[in-house]
C-alpha cells in the first residue's frame, strides 16, 4: 500500500493492503480507478447483484479522493446559469437535486456502514470577503423556494463572532452539509464492496484494453479482466489508455497544508467546527481537525508542476492575511494532488460506447458529485434508471491540450485579480 504523506494517511483507521491482479478474472463490470467515483459505482453494482472488479494503480483513494478538503455539500464548480445555458433550466434543476442527493448518499453511507473513522462533522459556512448581504439573502431565498433547501443567513457580527477576522462580512451556513475524513470513508466503502463479493486489486494499473466486442478485455502487467462493462473513473490521474477520455480533461493541481498541534492558538482565530470556504472564485477552504488541535487549510491551483513549498508559502500568506493572530502557527505537513477539470467545468458521466462508461472530471465539485456520479452510472448499467442522461450535454469535449492548460492558468490569474479588485472596491 502506497500513499503520499498526507494528514489523512497519517490518521488512517486501517492499513490493510490488497493484492495485485494475477492471471485472468471474469466479472460483470470492471472499474478502472478506486477513487470515490469508482468505489461508489462498484458498491452500487455489488448491491445490485453484479460481480465487480476494481483495478487501482496505487491504493484505494490514492488520488484526489483521499487527499482533498473533505467537504460534502451540494452544487458544482460552475454556476447554475451556466449549467442551464447548456442543458436547459429543467435539466439544471434536476442536476442540482442530484447534487443534494449525492450529499445525502455520503451521509447515509457513513451511517449505514458505521464509519466512525470518517469523523463526520455537520456544518459548512460560506463567507463573503466584501459586504453584500442582499445577494446572499436572495440566493438563500432562491434555494428555499426552488429546492426547499434551507440555509442560515449570518450577519457580519455573527460571522466574526466565530471567525475572528476583519476580512469577512456576511455568510451562509449549511447545516445539512458536513465534512469528513475522505480516505477513511473511501477505505470503508472498499471493505463493504469486498464483503459483498467484489474484488479490488491494488498496484494493478490497466495497461491496455480491448473494448470493441461485447466481452471487454482489460490487461494489467500480470493479469487480465474480462467483463461486459468497463467504467473509467481515473480522474486527474487518467493516462492514455482511452485517448478520447485523456484529451477531454485538464489535470489541475491543488494544495493543502496542516498545522502543528496548537489548539489554544487556533481558538484565537476560529471557534467553530464548521468547514469554511470564502466566496472568491479562487478562494481558500479550511477546517479545524483533530478535535480543534490542528488547522487544515487548502487552496491555490496550478496547471503545471509547482513547488509545494512555494505554494505553501502562498497559502500561509493567505492564512495570516486573514488571521494575523495565526502568524506563529507552524505548518507541519503539506501536499498536493491532481484533479480533473473538463472544459465545460462539469463532470463527465455516462456511456462512451456500448458497455463503456466514464465517471470522471470531478475537480472542484466536492464529494457529493463523485457519489451521485457513481450511483447513476451503476443504475444505468443495472437498467434501474437512465438518470445519467441528464449529464449528456457535458460530454467528452476536447479540453484544448497544452493550450487549454495555458488558458486555464490565465483564467485563474484573471479570477484572482478580479477577486482582489472586488474586495478593495467594496
Amino acid at each position: 500500500m502506497t500513499y503520499p504523506d498526507t494528514y489523512y494517511r497519517r490518521t488512517l483507521a486501517e492499513t490493510a493492503a490488497r493484492p495485485k491482479l494475477q492471471g485472468r478474472v471474469d466479472c460483470d463490470t470492471v472499474i478502472i480507478g478506486a477513487g470515490l467515483a469508482g468505489l461508489t459505482t462498484a458498491l452500487e453494482l455489488a448491491r445490485g447483484g453484479q460481480k465487480v472488479v476494481l483495478l487501482e494503480e496505487h491504493a484505494v483513494g490514492y488520488g484526489a479522493s483521499g487527499r482533498n478538503g473533505g467537504f460534502v455539500s451540494p452544487g458544482f464548480a460552475t454556476g447554475s446559469d451556466q449549467i442551464a445555458a447548456r442543458a436547459g433550466k429543467a435539466a439544471a434543476m434536476e442536476i442540482h437535486r442530484l447534487s443534494i442527493e449525492g450529499m445525502e448518499y455520503v451521509r447515509g453511507t457513513v451511517e449505514a456502514l458505521k464509519v466512525e473513522s470518517a469523523g463526520l462533522i455537520p456544518g459548512i459556512m460560506s463567507v463573503l470577503r466584501y459586504s453584500d448581504g442582499a445577494s446572499l439573502k436572495a440566493y438563500a431565498d432562491s434555494l428555499s423556494t426552488t429546492y426547499q433547501y434551507q440555509l442560515q443567513y449570518l450577519e457580519t457580527d455573527e460571522v466574526r463572532s466565530v471567525l475572528k477576522s476583519e476580512r469577512y462580512f456576511q455568510g451562509l451556513r449549511d447545516g445539512r452539509a458536513f465534512h469528513i475524513h475522505p480516505l477513511n470513508y473511501a477505505r470503508a466503502i472498499a471493505a463493504e464492496i469486498e464483503r459483498l463479493g467484489g474484488k479490488i486489486y491494488e498496484g494493478s494499473a490497466a495497461t491496455s484494453c480491448s473494448l470493441a466486442q461485447p466481452e471487454k478485455q482489460v490487461k494489467t502487467a500480470s493479469g487480465e479482466v474480462r467483463a461486459r462493462n468497463v467504467v473509467f473513473t481515473t480522474g486527474g490521474y487518467t493516462g492514455g489508455l482511452l485517448p478520447q477520455l485523456k484529451r477531454a480533461f485538464l489535470p489541475i493541481a491543488t494544495y493543502v497544508m496542516v498545522s502543528e498541534e496548537a489548539p489554544d492558538l487556533i481558538r484565537q482565530a476560529i471557534t467553530t467546527t464548521d468547514a469554511i470556504g470564502d466566496n472568491r472564485r479562487a478562494g481558500d477552504y479550511y477546517r479545524v481537525v483533530d478535535g480543534g488541535r490542528r488547522l487544515l487549510w487548502g487552496g491555490r491551483i496550478t496547471t503545471r508542476a509547482a513547488s509545494t513549498d512555494a505554494l505553501v508559502r502562498e497559502l500561509r500568506r493567505e492564512m495570516t492575511g486573514t488571521y494575523p493572530q495565526l502568524k506563529g502557527l507552524k505548518t507541519e505537513l503539506a501536499w498536493s494532488g491532481l484533479m480533473s477539470y473538463a472544459r465545460h467545468l462539469m463532470p463527465q458521466i455516462g456511456p462512451i460506447q456500448p458497455g463503456v462508461w466514464s465517471c470522471t472530471a470531478f475537480g472542484g465539485h466536492g464529494l457529493n458529485t463523485t457519489a451521485i456520479g457513481g450511483k447513476v452510472v451503476a443504475e444505468g448499467i443495472l437498467g434501474a434508471s437512465d438518470r445519467y442522461k441528464v449529464f449528456k450535454p457535458f460530454g467528452l469535449a476536447w479540453a484544448g491540450g497544452y493550450a487549454g492548460l495555458a488558458v486555464a492558468q490565465l483564467t485563474y490569474w484573471k479570477l484572482q485579480a478580479q477577486d482582489w479588485w472586488r474586495e478593495r472596491a467594496a
